[in-house]
């Protein structure tokens, strides 16, 4: 076993499971591990604002489940966001609304990770109901990056994402609409996995057959999220667009990775704008394949458009889902939350019908695309970490966005495909804060996507960066 507790935090999540399984190592001690480094960061990141330790060490008490599945934790200690229920666990959604709400039953995502040997220690901050690349709230305030402190984490996984990055946990879950997963990964220096609608089951979801917003993995390097999406993965019958885990697992896709052949980069997705020094660093990463045998060359689908419709189709389901609570509860919620349910006030039927033939054309677009290419690369944001005093980005090289979404355009347009996307890290500002590199495979293609990424990762530098000690300037 490693001396020092510091010793465990800087392991791989799969190095960990590994000693876990050997018996080198105990759950037990895996949470103290956890545990001890939670109160020696968390009191300047504030990542993780729940700790349910009760609850972890009954459930080490009675770990149970499949030793022999690919995805098996083997008792290794995980963070929740909180917009997902744990039973008789505090779960706020980042909402004074729900500041006391403890469920009685679990989501079927960490029923999921509990079968697989995962257990649960805490709650990962978010911005109310998950809203926003910046995470802030009136229940918890705000999380920052490790990098700086004086910066934002990104949102909405924003807590997952520096837990990670801080060595407070190996392995998180979050979720992804315009870019939640992507955004913070990109902030925090650690990967965030968008996968495929369905690939991981969700339940409790008042609207079952939207396929916009996904759960996903997040870790610090690839093959920690193959792990986790291993253990995510699967049907359920709660969740209908759910499906059944592959044959082969994803960790193997890291383990034997297959070059691209094809690799497209974009600037901007033409998508205005960008910061130039996040374009240099991405360019310079994409250009790493063809030292991996890749033909480079700069495209992308035509994602003219696609703004509209993710802000048509975000504000139908933001008034689905909120609405009766905004009718309640007004006073508690923040602007930008009233602005995007009360959007859908400005739509017709007929609005929401052009919106979602709009979005069929953008999917079969990107299937065109990837006739030709293996993988699509661009920024996985606009600008490199920013204030957290900043609720949101509002201007940038002279452009004014009309909303507080519109600066993670580059990330939402890539929802709409359905195709999987992650954020992977590939440089540092010179200011010496991380850049994330969105990569974008064919519909249904996480393996390809994961062993490409594993691929470029071992060229880039960047695994040994995280975890980090909170940084102050």
């Amino acid at each position: 076993m490693p001396e020092t507790m510091h010793e465990l935090i800087r392991m791989t999540a799969r190095q960990v499971v590994a000693l876990l399984k050997a018996g080198e190592v105990t759950p037990d001690e895996l949470l103290d591990v956890v545990l001890a480094r939670h109160a020696e960061v968390d009191g300047v990141i504030n990542a993780l604002p729940t700790i349910c330790e009760d609850r972890a060490r009954a459930a080490i008490a009675d770990l149970s489940g499949d030793p022999d599945h690919p995805g098996w934790l083997a008792g290794l200690p995980l963070p929740i966001k909180d917009l997902t229920e744990v039973a008789g666990v505090r779960t706020t959604m980042g909402s004074p609304i729900f500041e006391d709400y403890v469920p009685e039953a679990s989501n079927i995502i960490v029923e999921t990770l509990e079968r697989r040997g995962g257990v649960i220690f805490a709650k990962s901050n978010t911005p109310e109901f998950g809203a926003g690349g910046n995470t802030f709230n009136e229940v918890f305030g705000e999380t920052v990056t490790p990098w700086d402190t004086t910066r934002t984490s990104g949102g909405s996984s924003g807590g997952a994402a520096a837990a990670l990055a801080s060595g407070q946990a190996w392995l998180s879950d979050g979720s992804d609409f315009g870019g939640s997963l992507r955004n913070p990964a990109a902030f925090c220096g650690v990967v965030g996995l968008r996968p495929s609608p369905g690939r991981v089951a969700y339940y409790p979801n008042n609207l079952p057959f939207w396929n916009l917003g996904i759960q996903g993995p997040m870790a610090r390097n690839v093959g920690d999220v193959a792990l986790l999406l291993d253990a995510m993965s699967g049907r359920h019958p709660r969740d209908p667009l759910s499906q059944r885990s592959p044959m082969v697992p994803f960790q193997q896709a890291v383990d034997a990775p297959v070059a691209p052949l094809r690799v497209a980069f974009s600037p901007d997705l033409g998508l205005p704008p960008y910061n130039p020094e996040v374009q240099r660093i991405c360019a310079a990463a994409a250009q790493k394949f063809e030292d991996l045998g890749a033909t480079v060359e700069e495209a992308c689908p035509d994602f003219s458009g696609t703004q509209e419709i993710f802000h048509a189709l975000r504000a139908v389901q933001f008034a689905a889902k909120h609405g009766e609570n905004l009718e309640k509860y007004r006073d508690k919620f923040k602007p930008d939350m009233i602005w995007n349910i009360e959007k859908v006030e400005e739509m017709s039927a007929a609005d929401y019908g052009r919106a979602e033939v709009a979005r069929g054309k953008v999917v079969q677009s990107a299937v065109d695309f990837f006739e030709t290419y293996d993988v699509l690369l661009s920024p996985a944001t606009v600008v490199p970490p920013f204030d957290v005093k900043t609720r949101a980005l509002m201007e940038l090289n002279g452009h004014r966005f009309s909303n507080y979404m519109e600066w993670l355009a580059g990330v939402s347009a890539i929802t709409l495909t359905s195709c999987p996307a992650l954020s992977l890290p590939c440089g540092v500002t010179d200011q010496g804060l991380p850049i994330g590199l969105q990569m974008v495979g064919p519909p249904r293609g996480e393996a390809a996507l994961l062993g490409y990424a594993a691929l470029l990762e071992s060229t880039l530098g960047m695994t040994d960066r995280v975890p980090m000690d909170p940084v102050t300037p």
